[in-house]
């Protein structure tokens, strides 16, 4: 299937419009050059909207568009808890854990660990992040989105990646952080529209029903078993999705993970002109958290009876999961298939142009910098440029050997990072909490977390990841407890003292975190 003129149109007037409005946002006044703070934290002067509308454009990608719609193919709507539960938890880091870092005034998740347990600490969480974000990140998206432009027009996955790689890298490289998440706000709308587009093509296209909404209703009646948040033992993907223990295990950790020490995310934050900004805009976030399973879920759902129709290839749906939006993509009218084609873009470009910035943040700042202290701070942007260019290079050459032969790109992502997310998780809680954790503790965790996380997978097979994850967690933190106790305490000062730190949030927080969570007792209790 290729694209007609008037999609090509639609797309290239997409990319010109980003293009011009990254460089437009990017300019600096006469007379001032770019600084660190400038490039990497967008001036600290981001307000809530963009915050908001950038997180879920950052976040929003390939892994999620292409990886969760084929989830929804293979599993059903139990795949949503990766969304919803993550509501929450933004609405918990915007009240507790936003204030201590703000507080700080850091750049990187890197320098909060410096500050809190020193050099060696922050050291090894840096090389480990930009490695973690380079060879499992980066070549996820770019993995994912290839095989979506590659069903599209017919490019080879190569070419389709460095397509998207190229775009990503020329708006984003030059602006930095503002021209992220400036930029993003066109994303996230583009990507909403073309979403809910697909959403509606394919319910409505469903046999036997009239229009989308019956279409929706038809689904809940005849698959019941695709629209269960719980799934039973016996479930073919209960070994990724385990029951009860997806809502209570260690799908949270992963969770505090990604949305609380992450700094492809956090960085949006740490960017706010203000706290109360930075807040307004993680429960800006949360809420439309809630209505992703909507744009990438159901569609995956829909063509499991599609495909039983006959219309869509369930052959080909059922070998590979993950090449379900690009069939039901194929399902839109000329026009409108250039708008959704955009919005998997925009989805894209946004998630490699944050994940470069984040990149080039914590190795300018935490590695290159302790290494050259006193360069230039225009000397730290061009460092910075040159590592977010060489990580996607790095991540196209990586992206086919690494994914390419996963069943569930998407699945394999979260299971790589469990191997130290529950160490992270510790070493951070612990490090706002608990006075007496050292740094022997933290490495304990961190070192431990993927110990552990490897013999447990090796030699228990059959335990599914986010049990493994939640007994790694608990046994991670009672460690790291224990041996800091047993050894030297920490000194006063590298503490986080909680006595001087507002955690009070402002009547529109709360409100809108109260609204959030009777949604999703509602949305669990429906389903």
């Amino acid at each position: 299937m290729a694209l007609e003129t008037i999609d090509i149109v639609i797309i290239a007037l997409y990319a010109l419009a980003l293009l011009g409005i990254a460089w437009a946002v990017s300019r600096e006044p006469a007379g001032h050059d770019k600084n660190t703070e400038d490039y990497f934290l967008a001036g600290r002067a981001l307000p809530w909207w963009a915050i908001g509308a950038s997180l879920i454009a950052s976040n929003i990608s390939a892994e999620q568009i292409i990886g969760q719609s084929g989830q929804g193919f293979a599993v059903g709507i139990a795949i949503a808890a990766y969304e919803w539960q993550a509501a929450l938890v933004l609405i918990i880091v915007a009240k507790y854990f936003l204030p201590i870092f703000l507080k700080r005034k850091i750049y990187t998740m890197p320098q909060f660990l410096d500050q809190r347990y020193g050099s060696g600490v922050k050291t090894l969480m840096s090389v480990f992040w930009v490695a973690l974000y380079t060879a499992v990140n980066l070549t996820a998206v770019l993995w994912l989105g290839g095989l979506a432009v590659s069903s599209l027009t017919g490019w080879g996955i190569m070419l389709s990646m460095s397509a998207l790689a190229g775009f990503a890298a020329l708006y984003s490289l030059y602006g930095g952080l503002k021209a992220v998440a400036l930029t993003d706000i066109i994303q996230v709308v583009i990507l909403i529209i073309g979403g809910f587009a697909i959403t509606w093509i394919a319910l409505d296209r469903l046999s036997g029903a009239d229009g989308a909404l019956a279409g929706l209703g038809m689904l809940m009646n005849e698959m019941p078993g695709h629209f269960e948040m719980i799934l039973s033992e016996d479930h073919p993907a209960y070994s990724d999705l385990p029951g009860i223990w997806t809502l209570l295990g260690g799908l949270w950790v992963l969770h505090f993970s990604y949305w609380g020490f992450n700094q492809y995310i956090i960085q949006r934050a740490l960017g706010a002109e203000s706290l109360g900004e930075a807040q307004k805009g993680l429960a800006a976030a949360a809420f439309l958290k809630l209505l992703v399973p909507f744009i990438v879920v159901i569609p995956g759902i829909a063509a499991v009876m599609l495909a039983q129709q006959g219309t869509l290839d369930g052959a080909v749906l059922a070998e590979r999961s993950d090449a379900t939006y690009g069939s039901l993509m194929g399902m839109a009218p000329a026009g409108l298939r250039g708008l959704v084609f955009a919005a998997l873009i925009a989805a894209i470009v946004s998630s490699l142009a944050s994940m470069m910035n984040s990149i080039s943040t914590i190795f300018t700042m935490d590695l290159y910098k302790a290494w050259k202290p006193s360069e230039a701070e225009q000397h730290y942007v061009t460092v910075g440029r040159v590592t977010a260019f060489a990580a996607m290079l790095l991540a196209l050459l990586l992206a086919r050997p690494f994914l390419g032969g996963f069943e569930s790109a998407f699945q394999t992502v979260q299971e790589y990072t469990g191997f130290i997310a529950p160490g992270i998780v510790v070493v951070f809680l612990l490090g706002f909490f608990d006075k007496k954790t050292n740094a022997v503790g933290a490495f304990t965790a961190l070192i431990g977390s993927v110990v552990a996380n490897l013999l447990l997978k090796f030699g228990m097979p059959d335990v599914p990841f986010i049990i493994r994850i939640w007994g790694v967690f608990v046994v991670a933190i009672v460690a790291a407890m224990v041996v800091s106790r047993m050894t030297t305490a920490p000194a006063e000062e590298r503490t986080v003292k909680l006595n001087d730190i507002g955690f009070a949030t402002t009547t529109f927080f709360n409100t809108m975190a109260a609204l959030i969570v009777l949604i999703l007792i509602g949305l669990y209790l429906y389903l």
